[in-house]
């Protein structure tokens, strides 16, 4: 392993490639703890934070904390990754959106440039909400001693428009920040950011474990904790390959060699974009309670959606995430286009006429590998939260989505490395 490290910083490229990753990694760490312009300080110095719990809690994880400092990235990466989810489903809906996909180069740009301004979107209605939970406290979302906390005392609306615009502006810093990273640092941008945030989470989250249960408790969890992350890396690691036979063509004047070929089709095939997305569409509700004043109305959010270890919660958690598995797969892997494309490059799975046979057998061979990996996601998002609930630990409710991040950013970075090395002739870290 340090010798793979080693290997790394002696390729120039590489290692200014690394050290860049890191330098924004540590600009976005300042940014999500500089305070918001207009925000109480002493307010959030004393704040015994109850964001840990809920969907606002999973924002705050993935801000790295910034959501309960106020911070100035305290909308961090959610509404780009919200947006580009968006995006890529209207994609199959929209035909104008279909073309730009078929376009090649030309049509990505012009995706990428409505992406962002869905995520400017977004980032305001998100900031407007938050004005409003950082004013009351978001019915208990922030507390101290039991009471709401006002981070905002003098609630004037140009000191609002300010705090939404500073939020908004943060948003926008940190999606170039991400793309800054795709561009010439090492892995996917966002995923990098949301990588760092849950990392830096893990510490905390143990400590808070071994104080509030104890030891014994604390190595159960610590136990439960590596058996799922053995059976992440199992199940991020499996896939179904399905043979591809290509027969030799004639194009123009040149001749193409036919060969052997495979699909791959992961059993987790939509990583952890269903639980983003599940969390997401939770979160509109508890962003409406704060700023609709009808009584009933928030009572329910404050009941049903503000704590994670609710029955309701869990329920709604555990259904969206399955649906939004199956969703999101049939989306980004659509039989009817990869039949397609088989049959125009000349090839045919063996034992399948082309075509509409290819394309029924690759959405059944889809929906029974889509099937185990939406429970798993499941599974991997809701038993570490029931566990600690059980226990009365509920400061730490996404454990198994936290494992999942790092684990599956983790291994992707690790290959983008890997392919970098053995471009140059050096041994990688996945041997």
């Amino acid at each position: 392993m340090l010798s793979s490290l080693k290997n790394v910083f002696r390729v120039p490229d590489l290692r200014n490639k690394l050290l860049f990753t890191l330098l924004i990694i540590a600009l976005y760490q300042l940014g999500a703890n500089i305070p918001v312009p207009g925000i109480d300080f002493h307010q959030i110095q004393t704040l015994e934070s109850q964001v840990n719990g809920g969907v606002f809690g999973f924002l705050n994880l993935f801000s790295g904390g910034a959501i309960a400092r106020a911070a100035l990235f305290g909308l961090g990466v959610m509404p780009y990754i919200t947006s580009s989810i968006i995006i890529q489903l209207l994609t199959t809906v929209i035909p104008k959106l279909e073309e730009w996909r078929d376009q090649g180069a030309v049509g990505e740009k012009k995706i990428t440039q409505t992406t962002r301004y869905l995520t400017i979107a977004l980032a305001l209605m998100q900031a407007t909400g938050l004005a409003f939970i950082f004013h009351d406290g978001g019915t208990g979302l922030l507390s101290s001693n039991g009471r709401p906390v006002d981070l905002i005392p003098h609630f004037t609306v140009p000191r609002v428009l300010f705090i939404v615009l500073t939020l908004t502006a943060g948003t926008a810093l940190v999606m170039w920040m991400g793309e800054l990273v795709t561009q010439r640092g090492i892995g996917q941008g966002m995923s990098i950011l949301i990588f760092a945030n849950v990392v830096a989470s893990l510490p905390s989250a143990g400590r808070i474990i071994l104080a509030d249960a104890g030891v014994f408790k604390f190595v159960v969890v610590f136990v439960v904790a590596v058996a799922i992350l053995v059976a992440i890396v199992f199940v991020e690691q499996g896939q179904r390959r399905i043979p591809v036979v290509f027969a030799r063509r004639v194009v123009g004047r040149k001749m193409y060699e036919g060969g052997n070929s495979y699909i791959p089709l992961k059993v987790n095939q939509a990583g952890v974009i269903p639980i983003i997305f599940a969390s997401s569409i939770l979160y509109f509700p508890v962003l409406l309670a704060s700023i609709i004043p009808w009584a009933p109305f928030r009572s329910f959010v404050n009941n049903h959606l503000v704590s994670s270890t609710s029955l309701f919660y869990i329920s709604i958690y555990g259904v969206l995430i399955v649906m939004f598995t199956f969703f999101y797969v049939q989306v980004s892997f659509d039989p009817h286009q990869q039949s397609e494309i088989i049959r125009k490059q000349g090839g045919y799975i063996q034992g399948v006429r082309p075509g509409p046979n290819t394309e029924r057998y690759l959405g059944q061979i889809l929906n029974r590998i889509t099937f185990p990996g939406a429970l798993f996601l499941a599974a991997v998002a809701l038993i570490p939260a029931i566990l600690l609930a059980l226990w009365h630990v509920n400061n730490v409710p996404f454990a198994g989505t936290t494992l999942l991040i790092a684990v599956g950013v983790g291994l992707e970075t690790l290959k983008q490395i890997d392919s970098q090395l053995t471009m140059r002739n050096y041994d990688g870290f996945l041997r």
